[in-house]
């Protein structure tokens, strides 16, 4: 004889609607919906997801007017609620509504070390600012900040043992079909066995989940420069396991999960920086197998429509000077870095070359991070030494205005160490 459930029809049904809503509360929780959602709407929203209401009682302008407004963190979860919901946050025109709305925003994605107590490794030496300034050198994640509300939210940790992302891995932003977010962190060193990875992993901001990528092909390369340009993540320079320089460079197609071989560069380029400036690929800086650490100021650029490299550009930045703080401004050919404790910029064309904007505050000088966002402003994360906590600043870059600093809050779970960062809008 069949054994009958303890609890009839309507007492599953109540458990599955009471779940639901704790769903809806869950991912409604510090957005604007729920100071406009009364908790009785809430409830229903269950019985919504088999009807053609967004939200049940209100006109589906202004149900759409809410979840325009439902912040970055929260896109998975409210995904995952109804079909409708998901249908709606999935549409090519969530995004373009958001940036009518004027609600599109520029946020900073970063690799960041977990601050926790250091334990020592073979790495040391590569891994002592990570480790100086409260992070341990083998656990990074990957974290989100909001610079314009001061708003941070880690994503969640890559499936396996570890949990963290590759030391020294790029990551890069990119858009795909129907305008879907995504990140890509491409290579790194293997956070247990200090070797290099042909890893890729990519981010999807609306499942709210990563996947494993194809690998890169080719030696297993280290610090080299990587950029998103028109959807596609390209990679180029660096040196393989045998420490000599590469000219190689290759491209990487989210949408299709695959990798092609590009033209050589001119030049070696270890330890180089990419940019996305003009619709092509630039990489900057680096140098040569038998030129250790001096750094040269040349510059290639790979243009995307020609499938070529344009001439070697001379002198775009000193010789000898690092690129790795170079960024360039979104939607616009002007390009920052950090320089003898200043900020620095240089617009396409003009020959004066670089131009001291402003005195980076001191407790922010060191392991920086610059990242260019819009409307001018330039955001700088950095530390005072080798130990300190990580601090972030926001600048105002506008012509005829004298530029100034404002220190943003960065609270002490965000405090590690930045190795990697990109800019992206959601």
């Amino acid at each position: 004889m069949a054994r009958h459930s303890r609890h009839s029809p309507h007492t599953r049904i109540s458990s599955a609607r009471s779940s639901r809503t704790e769903q809806i509360k869950q991912a409604l929780t510090q957005s604007f919906l729920v100071e406009i959602i009364p908790s009785s709407l809430m409830s229903s929203c269950f019985e919504a997801s088999a009807m053609s209401d967004l939200i049940p009682g209100l006109p589906e302008e202004v149900a759409r007017e809410c979840l325009i407004r439902v912040g970055f963190d929260q896109l998975p979860a409210v995904r995952r609620i109804s079909r409708q919901w998901k249908e709606e946050v999935e549409s090519p025109d969530y995004g373009r509504l958001r940036r009518a709305e004027g609600l599109a925003r520029p946020v900073v994605a970063m690799v960041q070390a977990q601050p926790e107590h250091v334990e020592p490794g073979p790495a040391q030496k590569h891994a002592s600012a990570s480790a100086a300034n409260g992070g341990s050198a083998n656990n990074y994640r990957m974290v989100l900040l909001d610079p314009v509300e001061g708003r941070w939210a880690p994503l969640p940790v890559l499936p396996g043992t570890t949990g963290s992302l590759p030391l020294f891995c790029q990551v890069a932003a990119v858009d795909g079909a129907q305008g879907r977010k995504r990140l890509v962190v491409v290579g790194g060193w293997d956070p247990e066995s200090w070797a290099p990875t042909d890893s890729v992993y990519v981010y999807d901001f609306l499942t709210g989940a990563w996947r494993r990528g194809a690998p890169m092909p080719g030696p297993r390369r280290s610090f080299f420069a990587t950029a998103a340009v028109r959807g596609v993540v390209y990679v180029a320079g660096g040196h393989d396991e045998e420490k000599n320089a590469l000219r190689s460079a290759l491209a990487y197609d989210p949408d299709a999960d695959a990798w092609a071989a590009l033209p050589d560069m001119a030049e070696e380029r270890d330890e180089p920086r990419g940019l996305c400036v003009g619709g092509r690929f630039l990489v900057v800086g680096g140098y040569p197998t038998q030129a250790q650490g001096r750094f040269a100021g040349s510059a290639e650029a790979f243009d995307p429509a020609t499938a070529a490299w344009a001439t070697v550009q001379e002198s775009l930045l000193e010789d000898g000077t690092c690129p790795r703080t170079c960024c360039v401004a979104p939607g616009a050919e002007r390009m920052y870095m950090l320089r003898d404790g200043n900020l620095v910029a240089r617009d396409a064309g003009a020959s004066a070359g670089w131009r001291t904007v402003a005195s980076v505050p001191e407790d922010a000088r060191t392991a920086s991070t610059v990242s260019a966002i819009p409307g001018g402003r330039v955001v700088v994360i950095g530390s005072g030494c080798h130990g300190g906590d990580q601090t972030v600043y926001m600048l105002r870059d506008e012509a005829g205005k004298a530029a100034s600093w404002a220190r943003a809050p960065a609270p002490p779970e965000f405090s590690g160490h930045v190795q990697a960062a990109c800019l992206l809008e959601i």
